[in-house]
């Protein structure tokens, strides 16, 4: 374990006996219901406040009235309240009142009058709900707060993946109807629950080396926390694979960094849950363009960047610093190959066979590989990705699948992306060979001798002394015909070999 406070524990304590009501939100699968849970029962045990903690997701769907949201609500709240509590604590039956709009707020109230210490409740999933019914809950909410703290909770949080400002645009905020006197004017302070920094990791593996006497070394350290970024589940996820799964629990095994690797693979393959979850969202409309300027490396020229990239962060799909990037490898993974999963599936087998792209040594011949790839994006190119619904990053995503059921044969790619870098940098690893690729789209006369410079700084962070510089064109074959835009150089920069594919 963990801290599961995060360090939180004290604003938040503060935030309670000042009697204010407060947001907490983190992606999915970072330690909500365990933060949630152990505040709930410390309280208790504390012995100044009652306390609880109630899930609203069982209304999370749009054609539920309010009446019957109300009523899984207070239903929600006696039935999970015994995980908590007992006796003259418990809140009253909720079977015997009567269908109302303001049930909810009618029985907090109850509630809160019939104890004989200060009410605290910890509302999960609240960003789950819907238009008519997220607004009357939180204008219930509104409504009881000047009566608290003895006839209202002293303190309620609002718990789940979004800040209130997205519960805005949940409940159709631009409506006229819900007025001036906001329903969402009722929190003090937002607080955001953080993935795992290095320290918390790891203190999480030493943990495990005390118990088992397996270590996890520095390196090994290191590696997987740069694959997991500190989010939570794969956190675990990563080290459960190598422990429970790959080693079958036998603590006399040394852990080594190859096996990192090895696990953050069969992860991204295996895409469960959590990772297939990234299929919905990316098809989102404020999270599409966000991620289209990581890939492509483009600054955003599209309204509303900011309140996009606050949803994305949200959500945990991007990292909470700048540069604008995927919030860990896997991610990035996981979303380059959902989005280019269709162009993989559609390629002939007449030239997606790797044999054919390997010398008699068994070495990758990647001029060979990427000529097949011109001659390809010749004929197809406009047609596939007319319809494809990332047209601004679809270049690269084409290259990308081409490159990935090739390599799937026997090696790897590794992907570099951030926003407004004006580039994206690939590594494809074969065996002994590493080999550095940078994709870049053409916009002036300076995109050439940028993609030079930025080439040959990644092959010196990669160590290698030839790589290739691939300049999409973004011109139709109308504008500018292939016979015009099709180049293939060879240029030497500063003792590297670069091979130049113009497109």
């Amino acid at each position: 374990m963990v801290d599961p406070y995060r360090g939180l524990h004290d604003d938040i304590m503060r935030l309670i006996e000042a009697e204010q009501y407060f947001v907490v939100h983190a992606p999915r699968q970072t330690g909500k219901t365990t933060f949630l849970h152990q505040l709930a029962h410390r309280l208790n045990r504390e012995g100044t406040y009652v306390s609880t903690v109630c899930s609203l997701e069982s209304a999370g769907y749009p054609s539920i009235p309010v009446e019957d949201a109300n009523e899984v609500f207070i239903r929600s709240l006696y039935q999970n309240a015994a995980v908590f509590l007992e006796g003259a604590a418990m809140p009253p039956d909720p079977y015997g009142y009567p269908r109302s709009a303001q049930l909810f707020k009618q029985y907090l109230s109850d509630w809160s009058r019939a104890l004989d210490k200060p009410l605290v409740v910890l509302i999960d999933e609240v960003d789950a709900l819907y238009d008519d019914v997220l607004i009357s809950t939180l204008r219930q909410l509104r409504d009881g707060f000047q009566a608290r703290p003895k006839n209202f909770p002293q303190s309620i949080a609002l718990v789940g993946l979004r800040d209130i400002r997205e519960y805005r645009i949940r409940a159709r905020a631009d409506n006229p109807s819900i007025g001036a006197g906001s329903p969402f004017n009722v929190k003090a302070e937002s607080f955001f629950l953080p993935f795992f920094s290095p320290k918390e990791v790891r203190e999480l593996l030493n943990q495990h080396t005390q118990d088992t006497g397996q270590v996890f070394s520095d390196e090994v350290f290191e590696r997987l926390f740069h694959f997991s970024g500190g989010q939570p589940w794969l956190t675990n996820a990563l080290a459960n694979e190598i422990v429970a799964k790959m080693l079958k629990n036998d603590y006399s095994q040394t852990i080594t960094p190859e096996m990192v690797e090895t696990a953050k693979e069969r992860l991204i393959e295996q895409r469960q849950t959590h990772l297939d979850s990234l299929a919905d969202k990316v098809r989102e409309d404020r999270v599409r363009p966000v991620i289209m300027s990581i890939i492509n490396g483009e600054s955003p020229n599209f309204d509303g960047f900011d309140d996009a990239m606050r949803y994305c962060r949200d959500l945990g799909i991007i990292a909470q610093d700048n540069p604008i990037r995927f919030s860990n490898p896997i991610y990035r993974e996981i979303v380059t190959r959902i989005l280019n999963s269709a162009f993989q599936a559609g390629f002939n087998q007449d030239i997606a066979q790797t044999s054919w792209y390997l010398r008699a040594d068994g070495s990758l011949d990647m001029d060979k590989l990427l000529r097949a790839f011109v001659d390809f994006y010749r004929w197809n190119s406009e047609s596939w990705l007319e319809r494809f619904e990332y047209k601004e990053a679809g270049h690269q995503l084409l290259l990308m699948a081409f490159l990935q059921r090739i390599v799937n044969g026997g090696g790897r790619i590794e992907r570099e992306m951030a926003l407004g870098n004006g580039r994206t940098d690939l590594a494809v690893f074969w065996k002994e060979q590493v080999i550095p690729i940078e994709l870049k789209l053409q916009h002036n006369a300076r995109t050439l001798p940028e993609g030079i410079q930025q080439l040959s700084r990644y092959m010196d962070r990669l160590g290698q002394k030839a790589g290739y510089l691939v300049i999409f064109e973004k011109k139709t074959s109308e504008e500018l015909p292939w016979e015009e835009r099709l180049r293939w150089e060879h240029i030497t920069h500063e003792g590297r070999e670069i091979t130049l594919v113009v497109m």
